[in-house]
């Protein structure tokens, strides 16, 4: 084991961004030569994908600080190369490194990757031929690292699962521990039975799905016939749950990058898992049940993170994060704790129903009054009924209306395209929406300059949702739709002026779509696509549908299925989908009755506040909901020097 820096070093200055490939950045974490050699594990963790992109990954950086403080494990970081440093290092010989020692990736006895979108998969592949690791699992030996897939997209790995070893489902915290002791037991036992009988005691883990171990047969009609798991492997394989996260307060120091980052800040999860039930979203479905950290847990999160970083913004995190159920005490809390510093709180986009003005006072007490950001989704009523979006049109207006007389000046808005039933006009009322917004905004500020943007991205249909069967929209109809949108914005020019469009075109989220919801068959579309130069796909530069749809009528068509056979086309109730056998805890009779009631356009509750609608997580997985309140204050920390200088004041 040695570093690949000397070879690297003279390659930096013919690069773009070489900054971000030297490592060095704040609270990283390198092992000497002794302790990689006295570490019984060793991890590469990997995003796949820039590092501007993957530092701030909290996923990543959780399972960095989680690995590194146990003694019989050490983790380093690596993220994709840009194809010109990539077209250097095979010129050169220079194998795929990790940032924090520059050691070969090849050399490491894990490499972790975590996925949260399915464009990634071509990355993956161009680390492991640059490590000179097998691109085929069943091509490697005992000298080769586990190849191990995380994430959301490892709810089904099938496509990319002649590629990877393993596939842990479910929170990280945990299961990392889990494989730790597992190689580390099987290494000190002598290797049994080489990296097969590894990969036994892989599958016999909890949350660890290893896809070698299972065989998959495919019917005259193209769909899959059977699953059958292989040996003992289990018939199905449940995720991983981490019950109490004040038990897991990280990350305790933050990553400060050395480059430009798509976010810099600390970030702290305040809860996780989400029983809003938006049908469209993955994410929430799969992280279920809610457990909200506690006050005291959240405010010492804040602290340690300030000390350590020195970031002067704090963004509170999850899913819905204004309906932790003391969002009010944190944000006044933190506010409290701050107030007079240069530290100033942030929330991603909120839902309409759970803000107040007296919240967005809180989290700007101490920043900047830039904009507020929600989520409607739809643009008419009739389909967030769909989709159970159930923001009403008059409280945006009322909200937004509230928020430009207080002073803040611009709104931004997210909606979907290509939804399940849409039509035309569902799409259209977006600009309606837009131009009340801006009416709105006029009236209550007495100001011309106020500004709302449009955001707008194509829909994907994703397993272990109630869309999971649902036909995906194809790209004509979304441009087509979205063309029609600008026009309906433009066609009031006294309005349309303020108002910002941005969107994107529907082609990357067929293909998305198709990773997303492929099988194994997909991976030899994804395979072809790479060694014709396939890289950053979730970069519109680099993307190419052309390349993706010429691999997928050659890869797919002898084997008679189609790019839209696994996208355009909606699924039979019987079907037996490729991710049926990992189970995220969602009972598959309620997926579909929600389906069902999504097309009917029924509603459904929040089962935070309601009785439960047996959707199956929380007997499944032996966790019940975690909500407040719990009574207590934010301990009074005083605001200390962070690292790098006072830059908040006295306290």
């Amino acid at each position: 084991m040695t570093s690949v820096f000397p070879d690297l070093e003279p390659l930096l200055p013919r690069v773009s961004k070489p900054v971000q490939y030297v490592g060095g950045e704040l609270n990283a974490q390198v092992a000497d030569e002794d302790e990689w050699d006295a570490t019984p594990v060793r991890w590469a963790l990997m995003y796949p994908d820039a590092y501007e992109v993957g530092l701030p990954n909290q996923g990543v950086m959780i399972l960095y600080e989680v690995l590194n403080e146990r003694p019989d494990a050490l983790a380093e970081r690596c993220y994709a190369v840009w194809p010109d440093l990539e077209a250097l290092m095979r010129e050169r010989g220079v194998p795929a490194f990790t940032v924090d020692g520059h050691r070969p990736v090849g050399d490491f006895d894990v490499l972790g990757v975590s996925f949260a979108t399915e464009l990634g998969y071509t990355n993956m592949l161009t680390t492991l031929d640059l490590a000179g690791i097998p691109l085929h699992a069943a091509d490697r030996d005992e000298t080769h690292p586990i190849v191990l897939m995380g994430g959301h997209a490892a709810f089904n790995p099938e496509p990319i699962a002649d590629f990877i070893d393993a596939a842990a489902l479910g929170d990280g915290e945990e299961v990392v521990g889990d494989i730790t002791g597992v190689v580390r037991d099987w290494k000190a036992d002598g290797r049994p039975g080489g990296r097969e009988g590894l990969l036994d005691r892989l599958a016999a883990t909890d949350g660890c799905y290893v896809p070698s171990r299972y065989t998959v047969s495919y019917g005259d009609d193209g769909a899959i016939a059977a699953v059958t798991p292989v040996e003992r492997a289990p018939r199905s394989v449940q995720k991983r749950t981490t019950r109490d996260l004040d038990d897991w307060p990280y990350p305790r120091a933050p990553l400060v990058p050395l480059a430009e980052t798509v976010h810099e800040r600390a970030s702290v999860e305040i809860f996780r898992g989400c029983t809003r039930g938006c049908r469209f979203c993955q994410a929430g479905m799969i992280t279920r049940p809610v457990r909200e950290r506690s006050l005291q847990g959240i405010g010492e999160m804040v602290d340690a993170a300030v000390r350590a970083s020195g970031f002067d913004e704090v963004g509170l995190l999850s899913l819905s994060s204004a309906d932790h159920s003391e969002i009010a005490e944190i944000t006044k809390g933190l506010a409290d704790r701050y107030e007079g510093a240069n530290t100033s709180l942030s929330l991603p986009s909120t839902r309409v129903d759970a803000f107040n003005i007296d919240l967005a006072n809180e989290i700007s007490r101490n920043g900047r009054r830039s904009g507020l950001t929600f989520a409607p989704e739809g643009g008419s009523e009739r389909i967030r009924r769909v989709i159970n979006k159930m923001v009403s049109e008059d409280d945006l207006i009322r909200t937004v209306s509230e928020a430009f007389a207080q002073g803040w000046r611009q709104v931004k808005l997210y909606f979907m395209c290509g939804l399940p039933t849409e039509e035309d006009a569902d799409v259209l009322e977006i600009a309606g929406m837009a131009h009340r917004v801006i009416r709105a905004g006029r009236e209550a500020s007495g100001r011309n300059d106020v500004r709302c943007t449009i955001s707008i991205g194509g829909f994907v249909p994703k397993p272990h949702t109630p869309f999971q069967w649902a036909a995906q929209a194809h790209p004509d109809v979304v441009d087509e739709r979205l063309r029609k949108l600008r026009e309906a914005v433009n066609a009031d020019r006294r309005l349309g002026r303020n108002v910002g469009m941005r969107y994107h075109d529907g082609k990357p989220s067929l293909i998305e779509g198709l990773l997303a919801r492929g099988d194994r068959r997909v991976g030899r579309v994804i395979e072809r696509v790479w060694r014709e130069g396939g890289r950053f796909d979730g970069w519109s530069e680099h993307f190419s549908f052309e390349r993706w749809t010429a691999a997928a009528e050659a890869e797919l068509g002898p084997l008679g299925v189609s790019l839209d056979w696994f996208t355009t086309r909606e699924r039979g109730r019987d079907e037996i989908l490729p991710w049926d056998h990992l189970d995220s805890g969602l009972d598959r009779d309620w997926l579909w009755d929600d389906w069902q009631e999504a097309l009917a356009g029924g509603e459904q509750d929040d089962c935070r506040w309601t009785p439960c609608f047996d959707c199956g997580v929380c007997p499944s997985t032996g966790q019940d909901i975690q909500v407040g309140p719990s009574g207590t204050q934010l301990l009074p920390l005083t605001v200390a020097d962070p690292v790098g200088g006072n830059r908040f004041g006295s306290a």
